[in-house]
Order: structure tokens, then C-alpha cells, then sequence
């Protein structure tokens, strides 16, 4: 169920950038979200006592804690990597990258634990989604959140937790335990459900390129992943790995999709439009958990962190006019960090 209500107002924080401002960094214009409430839903505020209702105080008149240190919920980059938003068990803190400082906080009285915090770029709108033992809002809803009003300007409601969600500039993408939900940025009107396996990381990746959306998830078979082309309208399935997907990731224009099971042993990068393997790296000959992968902006150098407590990065050369494993990248030994 989607809930809507009235539009932002003008931005007074100069950390965030308007949607309006948003377009001299990025081509595309980000959405304005001029959300409106409907004749048949109740605007009125959560009267559930479990959770707590949004304080407008802005965080520099909130008198800094004299407790322990914060617990981290959540970690995210956004989608041009240049910020990430961590979410605590009272509020989130945003994050500039370079030069790495502190450019935002938002601190929640009693309690006000965030389990997902999703940026859209620099603007003034995110998805907010409450954990922790005391969490500001319900695991079951995304509340879009406009840091120009202070408040909620939206919610998806659904029956079990939220795992994740990916945004875009025309789209809201939740992940569920089993199942995957597309929403239109503009007026949440749900434009797409999937079902996948068991899905407790709530793994998706989306592309953020200008032009069409390109989504992938796990698929229905262990070892599989789904590839949604919305432009196309087809879907492709691959056959990945024999184990268990334990991590992904998708290049910026959705063209490249990089995949680890749970052995952790090999990367394998796939063309998403076909489905062929183009390439295979070792990151060690023992097992480990894949913590998180990433491709640079250009698609030449691939990031794979893991428990092993190091960071090996890969020189990709991939051939695009012919699909198939490069064999001189195969066993090449990566950059370790």
C-alpha cells in the first residue's frame, strides 16, 4: 500500500541539493516528487506506541549524547559513489567521500533506529526504512523521506520486513524476503513484481545510467540470477555459479554484471544482454565470504572485499565485440589491500 502527501518545499539545507540543482551534476532531472494524498487513504500520523513519530528539531539543537558510541544498522553508497549514509540505532549520518567529512546528521529521539537508508544522489530525498532493537519505523514500511521538510513524505507498506531498496530517478525498488517490487518514482504506482529464492540479504543491483533500467536479482534456482531489460522488455536468466549468490554487482549502464557464490573463490563477469561469461577472476584458492563488490565508473577495474579482511582489486579486459572468458585474466593475481 502506498501513502502520499503534500510536496517538498524549497531546500534549506545546503548540504542537499534541490532536484532543480541536481540537474547541472546529473543530465537527467532527479523527480520532483509532488506527491499528493488520496481521497481514500488517511494522512493522519502512525498512532502505533511502538514506534515514534518524527522530530523536526533540526540535529544542531539536539545536545550531543552522553552515552556510548552509536551501533552502525546500515552502510550504502549512492549511485555516483561520491557519498554514503550510514544508518545507527538513533538516526543516520551522510558522508562526503573526497574529501572524506560529515555533511549531514539526523539524530531521532528515544530510540529511532534506521536499518536501511537509501540516498538518490545528493537531493534532499531518501528511503528510510527503521531497525535495531528500537526502530523509528515499523521493518515492514519504506518511508520517503524530504530532509527540506523534516518529515515523511510517502510510505510502502507490506507484509513482512524490508530488506532492501534501490532507487533510481524514476523508480523505488524494494526487495522483500522472496519477492521484488518496482514503483514509479513520481506517484508510487507498482509497476513490476518478482519472485526469487530466498533472498535474507536483500540483494539487487539497478543501473543508474541515463536510459533504460536494467535490474538484476536472484533468480528462482540456486546459483541463478535474473535480469530484468525494462526497455527490451525481456528478462534473461543465468546460470552463474553451483553455489548459492552471495554477493553481486552491475557496472554503471547495466551492461556488466559481476557475481560471487559462496564458496568466494572466483568472480564471474557476465554481458547482461546475452548471458555470456566474459570473464573469470581467482580471489583465493581458500573458501571466504564475499563481503561486497564494485565496479570503477569506467568498467576497468573490479573491487572484491571478503573476510579475509583484504581488498583484492582486478584489471578487467574484457573483449566487447566477443563474448567468452579471457583466459589471460583468469589467474591473474590482483592488487591486494
Amino acid at each position: 500500500m502506498a501513502t502520499l502527501s503534500a510536496s517538498p518545499s524549497p531546500n534549506p539545507n545546503p548540504n542537499f541539493r534541490s532536484p532543480t540543482d541536481q540537474t547541472d551534476h546529473d543530465p537527467e532531472s532527479l523527480p520532483h516528487m509532488e506527491l499528493h494524498p488520496s481521497s481514500d487513504q488517511d494522512p493522519t500520523p502512525n498512532s502505533n506506541p511502538n514506534f515514534h513519530a518524527v522530530l523536526p528539531t533540526p540535529p544542531e539543537a539536539i545536545a550531543p549524547a552522553a552515552a556510548a558510541a552509536p551501533s552502525l544498522l546500515h552502510i550504502s553508497f549512492n549511485q555516483d559513489h561520491g557519498c554514503f549514509a550510514a544508518g545507527i540505532d538513533h538516526g543516520f549520518r551522510i558522508y562526503n567521500c573526497d574529501p572524506f567529512r560529515e555533511i549531514f546528521r539526523r539524530d531521532f529521539d528515544r530510540g529511532g533506529g534506521i536499518g536501511v537508508v537509501e540516498m538518490l544522489f545528493r537531493c534532499n530525498i531518501l528511503a528510510l526504512v527503521g531497525g535495531g532493537p528500537d526502530p523509528q519505523y515499523p521493518p515492514n514500511k519504506v518511508m520517503i523521506w524530504d530532509d527540506h521538510q523534516s518529515r515523511c513524505i510517502g510510505e510502502l507498506s507490506f507484509r513482512s520486513e524490508v530488506r532492501s531498496v534501490r532507487l533510481r530517478r524514476d523508480r523505488i525498488v524494494v526487495v522483500l524476503e522472496q519477492k521484488i517490487f518496482v514503483y514509479n518514482f513520481a506517484d508510487l504506482k507498482l509497476l513490476h513484481q518478482i519472485e526469487t529464492i530466498a533472498n535474507p540479504k536483500g540483494l539487487c543491483a539497478v543501473s543508474q545510467g541515463v536510459g533504460s533500467l536494467v535490474l538484476v536479482c536472484p533468480g528462482l534456482q540456486k546459483g541463478q540470477v535474473r535480469v530484468e531489460h525494462y526497455a527490451s522488455k525481456r528478462t534473461k536468466f543465468i546460470m552463474a555459479h553451483d553455489s548459492r549468490i552471495v554477493c553481486f554487482a552491475l557496472s554503471q549502464d547495466g551492461q556488466l554484471l559481476a557475481t560471487a557464490s559462496s564458496k568466494g573463490t572466483l568472480v564471474r563477469i557476465f554481458n547482461t544482454v546475452d548471458g555470456s561469461l566474459l570473464q573469470e577472476v581467482r580471489r583465493g584458492a581458500d573458501r571466504a565470504e564475499i563481503y561486497s563488490l564494485a565496479f570503477s565508473s569506467n568498467a576497468q577495474w573490479l573491487a572484491v572485499s571478503s573476510d579475509k579482511g583484504t581488498v583484492h582489486v582486478f584489471s578487467l579486459k574484457i573483449n566487447g565485440g566477443s563474448p567468452g572468458i579471457d583466459r589471460s585474466q583468469s589467474a591473474s593475481d590482483p592488487v591486494c589491500i
